[in-house]
């Protein structure tokens, strides 16, 4: 499954021609890079008041817990996570191009 996963990316990401050791490092530091731009696509929808509780069920590492609270706090914080990932990838390829 984490191959699969892996070799999507790789071509969505248009380096699925490049050695499988450099296509694996490339998506391992995208995923950072897309979670990162994720979490702060999201942050910067939650209300100021809101970032310290955030900031805490995040270091707590209870998955269940800070969706519930996303959920409630940041509606279709989802659709913006995925909007940030989508705008990584566009980057990643246009500096690809360059």
């Amino acid at each position: 499954m984490q191959d699969e996963l892996s070799a999507a990316i790789a071509a969505d990401l248009g380096i699925k021609d490049l050695p499988l050791e450099e296509q694996q490092a490339l998506v391992a530091h995208f995923g950072e890079v897309a979670l990162k731009a994720a979490t702060l696509a999201v942050v910067g929808k939650l209300a100021e008041d809101k970032r310290e509780a955030f900031a805490k069920l995040a270091e707590e590492g209870n998955a269940m817990a800070l969706k519930a609270f996303l959920d409630r706090e940041v509606p279709g914080h989802e659709e913006v996570a995925k909007t940030a990932v989508a705008e990584e990838v566009k980057r990643f390829k246009a500096f690809q191009a360059v």
